[in-house]
């Protein structure tokens, strides 16, 4: 029996789900849960819809499918699958059982080289099926952007493509076989020739065939409605390939068996610029000619959002819109040769080919990440998928974006649109006013219906219709086809039990609209500047696209989420945490940002920031997080932690008044024993070691700062020891100062008592946070507001000032200063700050050193690492980086009820790396948290960037 869960904290369950949950349960191996947080999480998917299940539920096979199956239809209640919640159209998500598979249903069962094949669970995510092949030369053709997180189940429910789909196909053009169980409960093999599968469906395409044929399969990413053109006898009446698309209305899949095709040996990649994007657009079909990999379209509007949102982008040859061109081949004199016969038929002499693998994936990053950046409009405002994906023929596509273009412009709409442009298939986000209602949605999705009809075009090219298109299919197909479309959905799923309200019977594309639900709420203890100090604007960031569920830790591509890579669980993403808070807002599922669902959702958030560089959108739960914190207890009795780790910095003060004696009194293990728990921590951790502060030490004494020098500018630097480095590490400022002395530099002290106050804001408690800050700017203030450089020692305070002073105190013009003015060692080291180490300066050699080196996450995410990992290269070091958080993340790892998730996450990246490096190893980490945790943990004693630059210095001499 499957476990249930049917509430979350206080929040009560309808009895009627309860009950639900209470069949499913019995029913299932897998888990049920009817909880107000689980139901939150599983509202929306990527699109702009929100509606609420009565039940989530994880089948673990095929036999639970069945049997939740069952239970649906006995209780007449609908039933959406899902997988990794990606949909742009609103198709996964229902208001009844919603089965994500994407938890157990995720193996990849075989894989048959000869045939080319392999069979695989809904559930397996396309990244993982890619890895699995690509060491035989193959892949699964369709890579939609969203492929480290999409799966299989879902690419079939919605036909998805994606850039190669113009050399490979559609996922329709790449199934073989499906083993399906439609509404009824008949479960049957989809193949080709196989229609007879579902009685009626042969004689129904007998009696349509001359409607079949006129309006269906025109072009290739016509996609919206039902395919029926699969079914044709010419076309081998393919009733596998008929139900790709068909969105979990007629069947739900159990098991697929995909085809595989050759990746060519050698491929290049190429970019073309055009005065505009339309006349890009007009250069494709000559291109097509030559057979290419990929033609990805887009224009300076969302090249200008990815280099505000990312820094740089590759150099791209001169124009306002651009092609990128994939083309292949046995060989690479082969793919030179079809790249050059291409260029001679682009229509422009504005190109080059991008022949380093690294700029090329840099260029199609831009690509991969552009549902989230476009995300947000030129100015700022939210913008919204809806038109998401419509489609035209190829040789349609530039007169169909100049007229896009003038009804973006008559409907006062901003976009940016991006796409498949090969294939004629357009994506764009839409600057629509959505906040109130839904009525400038509509009138944009009508008129722009009408207008993509007006060029034989498709409302959907690869995304499904769901419920933001499958209102408007009248305007796209006639009456009879519409009626064929019933027709076919009653001989699969006569009871509509199957993810009611899309494509038949559809619900109305401006009901259940999310965004119009959550009223203004001001943020009370952050500015929220980029939002405009609006939490429900903030929240809605999420659209959805589901990047912090990809692996990007173990594929070494970013830190985002560390405790979903942990657990696996929804709840612990940073989408799930979004929805969660958006519902908050709403107030339908639960009671406000203070509600026990809510602090549940946030419990094991580590706050590392990854979200606030990694999420396309620009998500920074670690800042709702405290916002949210700081609202629930202001007033109020906090968590113990709040007092004791929250309060650390102060303790710290305290006890550098006799630091060796307390250290030796809290020493024995039975003490420690003792005073962990009451101070609220996990009894596996245990109280640092106390050192004589820094500020005491001769080296800080012989240089603390006195305000009247911040006028000689002239190579003068501010050391700023931070409160956890004066009082655990002040080895690591006096060796801070002497590398940058050494380096010619001239180095005043700032030591203990200018606080950032970032254990406040982790524990949201903002008041006091912005005391310490306020008083920190009195410290630092005149120094930055002179141009003095800052160096800070610890990531996590850095990343303080350089981030969360200014959302803490916008109106001090100090504050941006100081933030402007913080540079980490590293990037003095290497020329990034106005002071400069001397001419004659060289860093250390660390020819001889091999590392496991741990970006802190603050660094990563705020500051950034490129500094550190220039400078050791040019020491020459051998580095290993580790990618994803420690999992310690300053106070969090240390609480109670936290440790084994701390330790799981540990083993995302940093204890295999440590457990793996050769024997002489250093582990480098600047961060306390990172050197802590390796030291709990694996034994390992970790060091600063700043004692080894040191230690060589001293060794070279």
């Amino acid at each position: 029996m499957a476990r249930v869960t049917t509430t979350a904290s206080q929040s009560p369950v309808s009895a009627d789900a309860a009950d639900l949950a209470a069949d499913l349960a019995r029913a299932m191996e897998g888990e049920v849960d009817a909880s107000a947080r689980r139901r939150a999480e599983y509202s929306s998917d990527a699109s702009n819809y929100r509606i609420p299940p009565r039940v989530v539920a994880y089948p673990r096979d095929a036999d639970d499918v069945l049997a939740a199956l069952a239970v649906a239809r006995e209780a007449r209640t609908p039933v959406t699958m899902r997988g990794g919640g990606t949909s742009v159209a609103g198709n996964a998500i229902g208001p009844g059982i919603v089965l994500d598979v994407s938890r157990h249903m995720n193996r990849i069962l075989a894989v048959d080289l000869d045939a080319k094949t392999a069979r695989v669970q809904p559930g397996v995510i396309l990244s993982d099926l890619q890895r699995r092949v690509a060491g035989a030369g193959l892949r699964f053709g369709p890579d939609p952007s969203t492929s480290t997180r999409a799966t299989l189940g879902g690419m079939i429910g919605n036909n998805a493509c994606g850039p190669h789909a113009v050399a490979f196909g559609r996922t329709a053009d790449n199934i073989a076989a499906l083993d399906a169980v439609d509404g009824i409960g008949r479960r049957f093999e989809a193949v080709r020739g196989g229609a007879a599968a579902v009685p009626g469906l042969e004689e129904l395409v007998q009696a349509n065939l001359a409607l079949i044929r006129t309006e269906f399969g025109r072009f290739s990413r016509q996609v919206s409605g039902y395919s029926l053109e699969h079914l044709l006898p010419e076309l081998g009446g393919d009733l596998a390939r008929f139900l790709v698309g068909s969105e979990g209305t007629l069947a739900m899949i159990l098991e697929a068996t995909v085809a595989l095709v050759d990746v060519p040996p050698a491929r290049l990649t190429a970019a073309f610029g055009y005065d505009d994007m339309p006349a890009a657009a007009d250069a494709v079909v000559p291109m097509l000619a030559h057979r290419p990999q990929a033609v990805e379209g887009l224009d300076a509007r969302l090249v200008a959002r990815v280099a505000n949102a990312t820094g740089p982008v590759p150099d791209l040859p001169a124009g306002q819109g651009w092609l990128f061109v994939e083309v292949g081949g046995e060989t690479e004199e082969e793919a030179r040769a079809t790249l050059e016969a291409l260029a001679a038929d682009s229509g422009t002499a504005s190109w080059r080919e991008v022949a380093d693998p690294r700029e090329a994936a840099r260029l199609w990053a831009i690509r991969a990440d552009g549902a989230g950046l476009a995300g947000r409009t030129s100015d700022n405002k939210e913008a919204w998928p809806g038109w998401e994906d419509a489609a035209v023929p190829p040789e349609r596509l530039g007169a169909y974006l100049r007229d896009f273009d003038a009804l973006m412009e008559r409907h006062g709409v901003e976009g940016q649109p991006f796409g498949h442009f090969g294939d004629g298939c357009i994506h764009v986000r839409l600057g629509i006013p959505m906040q109130e209602d839904g009525r400038p949605l509509r009138a944009f999705m009508e008129d722009a219906a009408a207008l993509v009809a007006s060029h034989g075009g498709s409302l959907s090219g690869e995304h499904g219709d769901g419920r933001a298109r499958s209102e408007l299919l009248a305007t796209m197909y006639s009456e009879d086809a519409v009626a064929l479309f019933q027709g076919v959905k009653h001989l699969f799923d006569p009871e509509n039990v199957l993810n009611p309200g899309v494509i038949v019977d559809p619900d109305p594309l401006d009901a259940h609209l999310r965004r119009p639900a959550a009223a203004r709420t001001p943020a009370l203890g952050l500015a929220l500047e980029h939002d405009h100090g609006d939490m429900a604007e903030a929240l809605h960031r999420c659209t959805g696209v589901g990047k912090c569920r990809a692996d990007s830790i173990g594929s070494g591509s970013g830190f985002m989420c560390p405790s979903y890579q942990a657990t696996g669980d929804e709840k612990d993403v940073t989408r799930g945490r979004a929805r969660v808070l958006q519902d908050a807002l709403i107030g339908t599922l639960i009671g406000g940002l203070s509600s026990p669902e809510v602090l549940e959702s946030l419990d094991l958030c580590l706050s590392c920031k990854a979200c606030s560089s990694d999420c396309p959108s620009g998500v920074d739960m670690a800042a709702y997080k405290s916002e949210v914190l700081h609202r629930t207890y202001k007033g109020k009795v906090r968590p113990m932690t709040h007092y004791s780790i929250g309060w650390l910095p102060r303790w710290l003060k305290v006890v550098g008044l006799a630091p060796r004696l307390i250290s030796a009194v809290l020493r024995p293990d039975w003490l420690q024993r003792l005073v962990v728990p009451v101070a609220g921590m996990d009894r596996r951790r245990r109280l640092p070691e106390f050192r004589v502060p820094f500020r005491r030490s001769e080296v800080a004494r012989r240089r603390r700062a006195d305000p009247a020098r911040a006028t000689r500018l002239d190579n003068l630097v501010v050391l700023w020891a931070d409160s956890f480095t004066d009082g655990l590490d002040p080895q690591i400022p006096t060796a801070i100062v002497e590398v940058l002395e050494d380096a010619g530099l001239d180095v005043v002290v700032v030591a203990g008592d200018a606080c950032c106050g970032v254990t406040w804001i982790s524990t949201g408690q903002l008041d006091g946070a912005k005391k310490h800050l306020s008083h920190l700017l009195g410290v630092l203030g005149p120094w930055a507001v002179n141009g003095v450089p800052i160096v800070g020692v610890e990531p996590s305070c850095m990343a303080v000032l350089r981030g969360d002073l200014v959302e803490l105190l916008p109106e001090d013009p100090r504050a941006r200063a100081v933030a402007s003015s913080t540079y980490t060692l590293a990037e003095v080291l290497t020329g990034r700050a106005p002071a400069k180490p001397r001419e004659d300066w060289r860093v250390p050699d660390l020819s001889d050193v091999t590392a496991v080196v741990q970006p802190h996450c603050h660094q990563y995410s705020v500051l950034g690492f490129a500094a550190d990992r220039e400078l050791l290269a040019r020491a020459g070091a051998a580095v290993t980086e580790t990618a994803g958080c420690c999992g310690l993340a300053g106070n969090w790892g240390t609480e109670k009820g936290h440790y084994d998730t701390s330790v799981a996450v540990a083993e995302n990246s940093l204890l295999p790396a440590l457990r793996e490096a050769p024997p002489g190893s250093l582990y480098l980490a600047d961060g306390v948290s990172c050197r802590t945790q390796a030291d709990d943990l694996a034994g390992v004693q970790g060091r600063h960037l700043a004692e080894l630059l040191r230690e060589r210095r001293d060794v070279a001499r």
